[in-house]
């Protein structure tokens, strides 16, 4: 492929070495910048036909400078030939125009050396100069008062280590297995590592609870595997459950049927044939087919499919007139519903599960639990419900300091033996360091001992045999704080009384309920999603008003709320510290800083776009945002929504530490158990107080599924 400096030496045999290094230096100094053959021309295109003469007009430089582009658009394709120039750091566009101040006199002494003569005009040298180095100004200034658009995300890669053996086996379509073994392989986000030398084993047919702190990785993992850039053999099949489904006019029963494309095609094969039947035009093999096609839809029961589809959906709270909803008719929290209905109605070899209890009420989480455990090949689910874990997982993966840990068992048995071997870790440690003490004594002791020689020798081999042993390394300990904004009010401290309220008269959400807090309260709001939880909230703050009844409010209640949407409405390309200082103004950094530190954004966290943060991160950031005004009482929506265990357990002490009142609407088990006295259910258009808490609450939904006959 012939390169630029060879195109300008056969159009241009006359140009003289040291003029041909400079075309050479400003072709390759701009080559990143040039957007079009006028871009060349405008740089090169004067100083070209001042050494072309008569012999060129200007189309024929336009012709040249033409090639010169594509030449310089095929080589960022190619590797740099050898008359190029290797660049050895990147060129700095703000720095080009510097670069290329060339003085006229050093040019003239440049074209006149070694007695060599030159037909170029100087002053046309220097034009050609002045309009790259305006050119590229004013660019520099475009890009830097440019409006900023989306932000540009970094992006996941994934790369692993395969032995020819592995190789084999797949090509030849020979195995059968459906165990997963990666081995030795590296994830990375932008330039983030966040697995390095890691190892994945997934037996056929367990269940992997995949877990550690956030922003470590393991959504990226599970978005690695589900694209094959991390290498699973061809024949197994993999679901991850990631996007809410498309909203169009399929019925919500019929999206999920259609995930059996094997019973879809028979159906459609069926339709077609019965239909060339009826109308005579077939040639008589039409029967034998039909025959063919019955006898497979029987074989992979095809008539049962549509229970068993409308049981997935109605176990993740579908009501019948809902399974027969067009799926564009249904919110976004319902189509990711949806999505985890159509994964499971389709049973694929692995499924990969984000977080799949965020979308579901307590109801719908229990069933989950439930179906799981009955599911026949292999999951691989990211949760940071405890109780989930140790209703569904056989397994867990622990993902931390860039590697991959497995453990036998449920989420409890992976906490009694993480200990233990931290433990074991840390005795062999430390019984290890004094062995080398005890043989440094001796060491030091007889080094300059003559007749001790040898065994000084001895024991310094000694010492380079051993193993190298590490300490425990220990994780750093969650934190969150809330402020006290606590005085004492004599109640009631916040009131609903007789309240009806409907978005539209023909569909009431409440009637003539009661419901009151004081900050003594720990209330948690459990229902059925469309119950009105949120709604409920929502009057209790007064963001809406009751169509009849009385909202009371003490006259110096500080309310802070937490919304799940709240973390969605982050501005994402501000850091953390330019959030708080955009809403709250007046403050030092150091000011914004700490108050980010009370909810684990610290160091560098604090300064990097929102966008780049974790969800979890991002649920810190909202709850410095939430509690800088040091509310006395707090109405949180699904809180612990993408948080990792630890921050969930911190997010609990220091709800009990808080001097001040508390509703709040969660799914967690484990975290309304830890942090509230009182349990409400919202149903039937108003709230019911359970005496006996969760497990009365979780009882009843166990009697119900036992009469609905899904357990």
């Amino acid at each position: 492929m012939a390169t630029f400096v060879d195109i300008l030496k056969k159009e241009f045999p006359q140009l003289d070495a040291e003029l041909l290094q400079y075309v050479t230096d400003v072709l390759e100094g701009g080559h990143s910048d040039f957007e079009s053959e006028n871009d060349v021309f405008e740089a090169v295109g004067e100083i070209l036909q001042d050494v072309s003469g008569d012999t060129k007009d200007d189309d024929d430089i336009r012709d040249v400078c033409l090639r010169l582009y594509r030449t310089m658009c095929l080589e960022d394709n190619h590797a740099p030939s050898k008359s190029q120039v290797l660049l050895q750091s990147p060129i700095q566009l703000n720095q080009i125009s510097d670069h290329y101040d060339v003085d006229p006199q050093i040019v003239n002494v440049l074209l006149m050396k070694k007695g060599q003569t030159s037909s170029v005009n100087v002053k046309k040298l220097e034009k050609a100069e002045a309009k790259l180095k305006a050119k590229l100004e004013k660019r520099t200034e475009r890009d830097t008062h440019k409006p900023s658009g989306p932000l540009v995300m970094d992006e996941a890669s994934a790369s692993q280590a395969a032995s020819k053996k592995e190789n084999r086996i797949e090509n030849s379509g020979k195995n059968k297995s459906y165990d997963i073994r990666i081995d030795n392989f590296d994830v990375s986000f932008g330039e983030r590592v966040l697995l390095t030398g890691a190892e994945l084993h997934l037996a056929a047919g367990r269940r992997y609870g995949l877990v550690g702190r956030n922003g470590l990785g393991k959504t990226t993992l599970l978005k690695m595997l589900a694209s094959r850039s991390l290498r699973v053999p061809s024949h197994i099949s993999i679901l991850h459950v990631e996007q809410e489904v498309a909203g169009d006019d399929t019925p919500a029963l019929q999206s999920v049927l259609e995930c059996d494309f094997l019973r879809e095609s028979l159906l459609q094969e069926e339709k077609a044939l019965n239909a060339k039947i009826s109308s005579g035009m077939g040639d008589g093999t039409e029967s034998t087919r039909l025959s063919e096609i019955y006898s497979k839809l029987e074989e992979i029961e095809a008539d049962k499919a549509p229970a068993r589809a409308s049981v997935i959906l109605a176990g993740l709270g579908f009501k019948h007139s809902m399974q027969q909803q067009m799926t564009k008719e249904f919110s976004g929290g319902w189509r990711m519903r949806l999505a985890l209905a159509r994964a499971l109605f389709a049973r694929p070899d692995l499924l990969l599960l984000d977080e799949p209890t965020n979308m579901l009420d307590v109801r719908a989480i229990i069933w989950l639990e439930n179906y799981l455990q009955t599911w026949p090949s292999t999951i691989l689910v990211v949760s940071h419900d405890r109780n989930f874990l140790n209703a569904v997982a056989t397994d867990i993966v622990h993902l931390h300091s860039q590697r991959l840990e497995g453990y036998r068992g449920n989420f409890e048995s992976f906490m009694k033996t993480k200990e233990e071997r931290l433990k074991n870790q840390q005795r062999e440690f430390e019984a290890q360091q004094q062995y080398r003490e005890h043989i440094q004594v001796f060491i030091d002791r007889f080094r300059y001992n003559a007749n001790r020689a040898a065994q000084v020798q001895s024991k310094l081999k000694l010492l380079e045999k051993l193993p190298e042993l590490k300490p425990v390394e220990k994780e750093s300990e969650a934190v969150i704080r809330f402020p006290d904004g606590f005085e004492k009010f004599s109640p009631p401290i916040l009131q609903l009384d007789e309240v009806d309220f409907w978005y539209s008269p023909d569909r009431p959400i409440f009637k003539k309920f009661s419901v009151s807090a004081d900050l003594d309260s720990r209330i948690c709001v459990v229902g059925e999603n469309g119950a009105g939880k949120s709604t409920m909230l929502k009057l209790l703050m007064g963001e809406l008003s009751p169509v009849q009844g009385i909202r009371h409010a003490h006259r110096n209640l500080k309310i802070g709320y937490f919304s799940q949407h709240h973390v969605d409405q982050l501005d994402l390309n501000f850091s953390a510290v330019e959030l708080l200082a955009k809403r709250f103004p007046g403050k030092t950094e150091e000011e914004y800083r700490h108050q980010l530190g009370s909810y684990g954004i610290s160091g560098e966290l604090a300064v990097r776009p929102v966008a780049s943060l974790s969800g979890g991160q991002k649920s810190r950031v909202a709850f410095a945002q939430m509690t800088i005004l040091c509310p006395n009482f707090y109405i949180l929506d699904e809180p612990t929504n993408h948080l990792d265990m630890e921050t969930i357990e911190a997010l609990g002490r220091a709800l009990n530490k808080f001097r001040g009142g508390l509703i709040l609407v969660s799914h967690d088990e484990r975290f309304i158990r830890i942090v509230c006295k009182e349990l409400w259910v919202c149903e039937n258009g108003g709230v019911t107080r359970i005496d006996g808490g969760f497990d009365e609450y979780r009882d009843i939904l166990q009697e119900q599924f036992r009469k609905e006959g899904f357990l």
